[in-house]
């Protein structure tokens, strides 16, 4: 098989197509960065999820003088009841650990949370933070007993599971990857229609070129090929392409997300490069396949 007919028959091929084959570029590299962002998010996600879940915590609130709940009363917690309440939280099955969080405590962490809004901060005084105990569970998921035990109880306030508040954020984050993927899959579809396209029309072109070849016996993967190399170069460029928007996804939303969440469970370039590879690997074999399957249907070998 001489290479270097192959290789002026594809670039014959790309010329003569050349804004089909741009478009083919681009569609590619849009749809594989979606496919790309969709998996990264996923990746990102089950990094979150196993570093928060981890910390999960019940936060027990306790009363106040000032605290508008009925269970309070305008009545603030006194010593013996926080001691009371704490042995009670201790002997709930599932506890793991019960840490309590006076005013000052609770102040210096709201601090620390809101330290780049510092007009609320000054607003508010150490008198305002509610005390309060941190319950440790040894199964985040089998939560439900410690609040039915302590909901209600004199003194407490409130009780707040912080997986749910951590669940909602999961929930949004799983359905922008659902979206990104839905995305990615309606595009990657689009890529393989205008790939088939180019290659018919590719062929249609050099009717007269294959139709001597056949009559001189040249084998069908010897017509095909020059056919297939053509999506080929354009998945690769169109992969080039994907992976730059993912490299620069990654720099600029990826890692300003986890500066602006404060999550050490950022996204490694490990991962990136895993996503880039399996996107440049999908793009490649998607026009190989769209190209066989156009020559088989349109082109009489």
């Amino acid at each position: 098989m001489r290479a270097n007919f192959i290789f002026s028959e594809v670039w014959i091929g790309l010329r003569r197509n050349l804004t089909m084959t741009i478009a083919v570029v681009i569609t590619v590299a849009v749809g594989m960065a979606m496919l790309g962002v969709g998996l990264m998010i996923n990746y990102q996600v089950g990094l979150m999820k196993n570093f928060w879940y981890d910390k999960v915590e019940i936060s027990v609130f306790l009363c106040g003088e000032n605290t508008p709940m009925p269970t309070c009363k305008g009545k603030a917690v006194t010593p013996d009841q926080i001691a009371t309440l704490q042995g009670e939280i201790k002997g709930i099955a599932g506890v793991q650990d019960v840490a309590f969080e006076n005013q000052a405590a609770a102040y210096a962490n709201f601090k620390a949370a809101f330290n780049g809004n510092p007009v609320l901060v000054q607003a508010v005084r150490v008198e305002d933070m509610p005390e309060s105990f941190r319950v440790k569970l040894a199964d985040p998921d089998n939560y439900q007993p410690v609040i039915q035990a302590l909901s209600g109880k004199p003194g407490i306030s409130q009780v707040i599971n912080h997986k749910d508040l951590i669940s909602r954020f999961f929930d949004m984050l799983d359905m922008l990857r659902f979206f990104a993927l839905v995305v990615a899959v309606v595009l990657v579809l689009a890529a393989a229609l205008l790939i088939g396209n180019t290659v018919r029309l590719s062929a249609y072109n050099r009717r007269r070129e294959t139709g001597i070849m056949r009559l001189v016996g040249a084998s069908n993967l010897y017509i095909q090929l020059p056919f297939v190399m053509e999506g080929v170069i354009a998945g690769l460029v169109g992969g080039v392409f994907a992976a730059i928007m993912l490299i620069v996804t990654k720099v600029f939303i990826f890692e300003k997300l986890a500066e602006y969440v404060g999550s050490p469970a950022a996204l490694g370039w490990d991962s990136v490069a895993s996503v880039i590879s399996l996107t440049m690997v999908i793009g490649v074999v998607i026009c190989v396949l769209a190209s066989f399957v156009t020559l088989r249907r349109y082109l009489r070998v």
